[in-house]
């Protein structure tokens, strides 16, 4: 390992050189407290910055063992340490001078949510950093004391500052680590509950513009109603009340602009820990939940949507369905099956967001367009079977139809977004309007599904009312799709990857459609997406493996040895956050080049 010294030496030895010179410099450098790596340099002073990566021994780190001896503390104390240095570099970021990126300094920038992320690495105590740097230059010509001056002046002053024990504010740390410890309780204790999703009285749930994740100033605050209100003692900030929702089917109603899609998203969101300041802190979700919506134009390949389409007018094969370009209502019924193959146990529905035809069929059209000359079973026809035979969860958010008042467990009006429960009284007007409905001549049954008219005819009962169930039982459906490796990218020596924030990322020129995954927080999420869709694709799959195999197999690979393992020759990108297999399976079966 070279010193510091030979480090500063070779700097004054390339200066007024030719950019490429820069390439001589990589290695690593002991700079005494802390181990300085140039890992990767930049072509040009235009080109994406240079990647560095400083490693501080345990002893000098000096992090108490209990603030990394779970995941979930691992994965906050990476996060605090990150935005710590953020802080800092961006103080000194461009005091060096020179043409293109020269001078620039910068590591991940961290939103509202907590996430594990390739720029901080804490392993058995030792601390990795990894940031980038744009190496000075005049034109194309080497700039040495520039850069000599980022990596000896600046860098150390905020190492020191922001990667030791001893000179950070130690209580905001800890209450970083004493928050995670809070929210994990709530995560862990939402199934001896009953539950799928905590919300704290107090929480601020209305964001400040639809393109911040910030808390809206002046925002009203949750508050529960008594009737759903839990009660939590948790380890540090002791007792909390807030909303439990209940599993099996929670319906979300009210009137426009009330807050509904408030909450859906605030539950969205849940999945992930929030820092602390954000307002959704105490929003604790099913971490598997998945928010599902229509997604026209997407590639389908090989899934069984036959529990929802079936007996298709060209006879198409509905149980190994395909197809480049899905409509709304086949979207749907893929994105819910390929959840259901994700193991998701919590499924999030807007109305405003999904296929009428795939969510309900009214009386009158029922009446019309019989049964037999409809393909499509609704989603309210399956929802009560998708929780009672899978133990599959839903949240529905509804403003317009009634229709879910029959099969809903839970109804919660949402006013000036404060929630009502309205259970009682939405049930005793749902009854009220059947009677009117048969008063009026309509045949009892009218415009149910041949599924529910099944139901009714087989005397199945509802387990929950002791009544007529609403919905058939769930219907058995292919689990198992094993992906062939795609051989023309197994062949391709430099395969070439590209994102657009959250929407979009190529892998050798072929776009991958990720827009509508709205549960994708970071753009550095889809970044990692790519890599772990080429590694999926040019290690696992083998037509053997089944997706969900692949999935799992991923999960653990990324639990033991993180996002690095991708990267066999070291060369780590330094901006990368890990997103969860629901996101990771969704990549995938969009990915046009799938072969089932």
């Amino acid at each position: 390992m070279n010193t510091a010294t030979e480090l500063r030496t070779k700097l004054r030895n390339i200066d007024h050189r030719g950019y490429p010179a820069y390439k001589e410099l990589k290695g690593q450098y002991n700079f005494g407290d802390y181990i300085l790596s140039i890992d990767h340099v930049q072509g040009d002073p235009f080109a994406s910055p240079s990647r560095l990566s400083v490693l501080v021994k345990k002893e000098k780190a000096g992090f108490p063992a209990e603030y990394y001896d779970t995941p979930a503390k691992r994965i906050t104390l990476q996060d605090h340490l990150t935005r710590l240095f953020g802080r800092w570099v961006a103080g000194g970021s461009f005091q060096a001078k020179g043409s293109g990126k020269s001078g620039l300094m910068t590591v991940s920038r961290c939103g509202q949510q907590v996430l594990e992320r390739t720029a901080m690495r804490v392993q058995d105590g030792d601390v990795t950093l990894r940031f980038e740097a744009g190496f000075p230059a005049n034109g194309r010509t080497i700039n040495a004391r520039e850069l000599e001056k980022m990596l000896f002046d600046i860098l150390p002053d905020c190492v020191r500052k922001s990667l030791y024990y001893v000179k950070i504010d130690q209580e905001k740390l800890k209450q970083a680590i004493r928050l995670c410890e809070d929210q994990q309780y709530i995560r862990q204790s939402l199934s001896e509950k009953g539950l799928c999703a905590f919300i704290a009285d107090g929480s601020v749930l209305p964001r400040e513009s639809g393109v911040s994740e910030k808390p809206m100033k002046g925002a009203v605050t949750f508050l529960s109603p008594e009737s759903l209100r839990v009660s939590l003692n948790l380890p540090h900030r002791g007792e909390i009340c807030g909303m439990g929702i209940p599993k099996g089917i929670t319906l979300f109603v009210g009137g426009g602009y009330h807050g509904k899609s408030t909450i859906l998203q605030a539950l969205q969101n849940g999945v992930y820990n929030h820092i602390a300041g954000d307002g959704r802190e105490y929003v604790i979700t099913d971490s598997s939940a998945f928010k599902l919506r229509a997604e026209d134009g997407r590639s389908i390949t090989g899934v069984d949507i036959s529990p929802f389409i079936r007996n298709l007018p060209n006879k198409k094969d509905t149980v190994h369905f395909s197809t480049e370009d899905a409509s709304g209502s086949t979207s749907q019924a893929a994105n819910l099956i390929e959840a259901l193959e994700s193991g998701s146990g919590l499924i999030l529905i807007d109305e405003d967001t999904s296929a009428t035809n795939f969510m309900v069929r009214d009386q009158l059209m029922a009446q019309v367009i019989t049964s037999g000359e409809e393909p499509i079973t609704p989603f309210i026809d399956r929802v009560r079977g998708m929780y009672e035979d899978l133990g599959v969860s839903s949240v529905i958010v509804a403003g317009s139809s009634g229709a879910f008042f029959h099969i809903a467990d839970t109804i919660i009006q949402m006013k000036e977004y404060m929630p009502i429960d309205i259970t009682g009284r939405a049930k005793q007007a749902a009854a009220a309007y059947d009677k009117a409905a048969e008063y009026k001549g309509l045949p009892e049954g009218e415009g149910m599904s041949a599924d529910s008219i099944a139901d009714e005819q087989s005397g199945r009962t509802d387990s929950r009312t002791g009544g007529k169930a609403e919905g058939a039982r769930f219907p058995a459906f292919n689990r198992k799709r094993c992906p062939a490796p795609d051989m023309a990218l197994r062949k391709d020596d430099r395969i070439k990857i590209r994102t657009t924030g959250t929407s979009e990322l190529s892998l050798s020129r072929e776009n991958v459609e990720l827009r509508y995954l709205e549960q994708l927080k970071d753009q550095e999420q889809t970044a990692a997406l790519a890599y772990l869709l080429k590694y999926a694709q040019l290690k696992m799959m083998d037509g053997k493996k089944d997706l969900r195999q692949i999935g799992d197999l991923l999960e653990e690979q990324l639990d033991r040895k993180g996002l690095e393992s991708l990267f066999e020759r070291g060369d780590v990108a330094a901006q990368l956050a890990r997103p969860r297999k629901q996101e990771i399976l969704a990549c995938i079966n969009r990915y046009r080049r799938l072969k089932i």
